[in-house]
C-alpha cells in the first residue's frame, strides 16, 4: 500500500491555505508522502488552464520531489442537470473524463477518478442508476484508450452503500472499471469495515481515507420547552482520532490482497482551522497512522 496525498487538502475550497500544484507536490515530499492524486478543477490540475508546457513542469516537479503522481481526480455528476434537459450534460462531462485521461496519461498517473451522481427524486431512482452506469462505462472505455484506469469513489447519492457500490460496479461491467472505495460513508451507516474492506480489495486501485467525529445536534421546540434531535454534525480530524474503525478497515485490505494508493484528504472543515501549520499537523500525524495501520496489518498477517 502506498501512503498518498490529496492536493484538495491545500485548496482553499473550506477557506484553508492555498498552494498551487507544484508548491503542493514539494509539500507533499516535505511531509514525507511518496504519491500525490491531484484534484481536477481550479485552482489546480484544471483542463482549461494546462497545455503541454505546464504538464511538463509538474512532471518535472514530481520527478525531482521524487513523488509519484497516482490519481487525476474528476468531479462528476451523471445525474446533474434537470432543470435543462437540452444541454448535453452527460457528454460533456464525458468529454472532461478523457481530457482528464489524456493529462493523466501526460502525467504517468495510474487512475482518473470519477463520482456518480447525487439524487434526484424518488421516482428517478432506476433512471438516475442506469444514467450513471452508462456514463462510466462510457468514460471506462475512454480512458482505457489512454492506458490509465477509471476508479469510481462511492462519495455520491447513487450506488454509495457498500452493497448498492458492488451492484453498481457489477452492472458497469467493464474492466477498466476499478473501485476506489472510501470507508467514511459505510462508517456513518454502521457497516462492518473490515467485511467492507475484506470483500472490495480485490476491485480496488485506490481507497481514500479520513477521519472525523459526530458531533450531536438539537434544536429548541420552544411550545415543549425542549429539544429535538438532529443528524449529526461530522468534524474531520487526524486519523486516528475518530469514530471511524480504520484498523478493522485495513485489516480487510490486508486479507483482501490490496496493494494500491491510500490516499489521505483533508475535504471539510478541520478541526484547528485551515492555516498552513494545522493542515501540515494534520497531515503528517495521518501520515504515520497510515503507515503504522499499513505495518500493524503486515504484523498480523
Amino acid at each position: 500500500m502506498t501512503p498518498t496525498l490529496f492536493s484538495v487538502s491545500y485548496a482553499g475550497l473550506w477557506g484553508q491555505h492555498t498552494l498551487d500544484i507544484e508548491s503542493f507536490i514539494r509539500k507533499a515530499a516535505k511531509l514525507g508522502y511518496p504519491a500525490v492524486e491531484l484534484m481536477a478543477k481550479r485552482p489546480h490540475l484544471s483542463p482549461l488552464d494546462l497545455d503541454s508546457e505546464k504538464l511538463q513542469r509538474i512532471n518535472q516537479c514530481a520527478k525531482e520531489n521524487r513523488i509519484q503522481i497516482a490519481t487525476v481526480a474528476g468531479y462528476t455528476d451523471f445525474t446533474g442537470g434537470e432543470r435543462a434537459p437540452e444541454v448535453p450534460f452527460v457528454e460533456m462531462q464525458i468529454a472532461y473524463i478523457r481530457e482528464l485521461a489524456r493529462i493523466a496519461q501526460g502525467l504517468e498517473a495510474r487512475i482518473v477518478r470519477v463520482f456518480t451522481g447525487y439524487s434526484t427524486a424518488e421516482e428517478e431512482c432506476q433512471r438516475d442508476w442506469g444514467r450513471c452506469v452508462l456514463a462510466v462505462r462510457e468514460c471506462a472505455t475512454l480512458a482505457a484508450g489512454y492506458g490509465v484506469y477509471l476508479g469510481v469513489q462511492n462519495h455520491h447519492d447513487t450506488a454509495i452503500s457498500t452493497e448498492a457500490y458492488i451492484e453498481f460496479l457489477n452492472e458497469v461491467d467493464h474492466p477498466n472499471c476499478k473501485a476506489m472505495f472510501d470507508p467514511w460513508v459505510p462508517a456513518l451507516q454502521g457497516e462492518d469495515l473490515l467485511v467492507c474492506g475484506k470483500t472490495l480489495a480485490s476491485r480496488m486501485v485506490q481507497t481514500t481515507v479520513a477521519d472525523y467525529v459526530r458531533l450531536k445536534r438539537w434544536k429548541y421546540m420552544n411550545g415543549l420547552v425542549n429539544y429535538r434531535s438532529l443528524p449529526d454534525m461530522v468534524r474531520a480530524v487526524p486519523m486516528g482520532e475518530g469514530f471511524i474503525d480504520l484498523k478493522s478497515f485495513f485489516r480487510g485490505l490486508q486479507a483482501g490482497g490490496f496493494e494500491g494508493f491510500v490516499a489521505y484528504e483533508m475535504c471539510s472543515p478541520l478541526r484547528g482551522g485551515g492555516s498552513e501549520a494545522n493542515l501540515d499537523r494534520t497531515a503528517a500525524a495521518s501520515l504515520r497512522q497510515i503507515r503504522s495501520l499499513i505495518e500493524g496489518v503486515k504484523a498480523e498477517g
